[in-house]
């Protein structure tokens, strides 16, 4: 349990224990702007023993919204939302991250729950996606506009001014969101990207571009701010992108100022996978040891055991969750039980002298 536990220095910051909150899409900001909900849907998992927190998809854009329901900081206006978030997660001894993004062609879409159904929220929008190439994403999908190389330049210096607003709110670490099958991920993959230009063909050519956007984003947060990068190591379908090819941006990232690999996988319709437990942690430890970057494992890591074990065997560096986080916020004090780990002091202090003295902790889940 010592490495789960252990904290971790990147640059200036400390991130307190390995265990981390991936980014979730919850889809229910109005306007980018995040409010009460998101406030506490975060809130509950620093207090759960996360010690790190990462906030959903959000938007460098308007145009970069996965859904209309997407967070954003494409304007001042949607700093103040963040920054109550920052404030709360910091205030519980959580790191604060935020996961930069822009969703491409997979862009104007609606909340999975509408989808198959013939329901519309009053506050719909759609817009035209951009995308390195004309192709949509789905037979269903919209056509996207490709995007011109003013456009290219143009989102570049949005991502550096998003990053300058999640200084400003507060944030403590970027992730950049390289993977599923979104702006980022398009361009890499020679599956979306068919442009004949500088920033298609090639795969030095398909990696201008977000190479472009990390040295954009390193160089609007402070030096001494931990940079992560979600990466899909494979998209998954003959053609598509491979765990060499993965090697090779991480490679170049990390030379721009690219501190870890979030490492992920697929995004791409009719992609196919294992599926199990660690089901990417292969192609995480790969990376770690290719490219010599720390990584965060995640894809069904919610086996105490097989947290332990990725870090211990030297395979992952984090631990990240998701679905197993939104199941039981509280899974990092459950993990540490279960593996022997006295709790007491992880709980908030309002809880902890409560569950040590519970008649009923021994039967309790975890």
């Amino acid at each position: 349990m010592t490495d789960l536990l252990s904290p971790l220095p990147l640059r200036g910051l400390t991130l307190p224990n390995r265990f981390v909150v991936s980014p979730m899409c919850q889809y229910s900001a109005r306007g980018g702007v995040v409010g009460d909900y998101h406030l506490v849907h975060l809130g509950r998992f620093a207090l759960g023993g996360f010690g790190t927190v990462i906030v959903e998809a959000t938007a460098v854009t308007a145009e970069g919204r996965i859904t209309y329901g997407c967070p954003g900081l494409w304007d001042d206006a949607q700093i103040a939302g963040m920054a109550r978030i920052t404030a709360l997660l910091r205030a519980q001894g959580a790191v604060a991250g935020i996961q930069l993004a822009h969703a491409g062609r997979k862009a104007s879409s609606i909340p999975p729950w509408l989808m198959g159904t013939d329901e519309r929220e009053a506050d719909a929008e759609h817009w035209e996606p951009v995308a390195p190439s004309a192709l949509p994403h789905a037979e269903d999908a919209p056509m996207p506009r490709a995007m011109r190389e003013a456009d290219i330049e143009a989102e570049v210096a949005a991502w550096a001014a998003a990053t300058k607003r999640a200084v400003e709110a507060g944030f403590q670490l970027i992730e950049i969101h390289g993977a599923h099958g979104y702006l980022l991920n398009q361009f890499l993959s020679p599956l979306s990207n068919r442009r004949e230009d500088a920033y298609g063909g090639s795969a030095e050519n398909r990696m201008r571009f977000p190479l472009k956007v990390v040295e954009a984003v390193r160089a609007a947060m402070p030096e001494d701010m931990p940079l992560f990068l979600r990466l899909s190591a494979v998209d998954g379908l003959d053609g598509g992108r491979t765990i060499e090819d993965s090697v090779a941006f991480a490679r170049a990232a990390r030379d721009r100022g690219v501190d870890v690999i979030d490492v992920s996988a697929g995004g791409f319709t009719g992609s196919r996978f294992e599926i199990g437990p660690g089901m990417y942690l292969p192609w995480a430890a790969q990376i770690r040891e290719d490219a010599g970057l720390p990584v965060m494992a995640v894809g069904l890591m919610g086996e105490a055991e097989l947290a332990a074990e990725a870090l211990s065997d030297g395979r992952a560096d984090l631990i990240g969750l998701g679905r197993a986080a939104l199941d039981d916020p509280n899974w990092p004090l459950h993990a540490a039980r279960q593996l022997g780990t006295e709790t007491r002091a992880l709980w908030p202090k309002q809880a902890g002298y409560a569950i040590e003295r519970w008649p009923g902790r021994n039967t309790a889940k975890g």
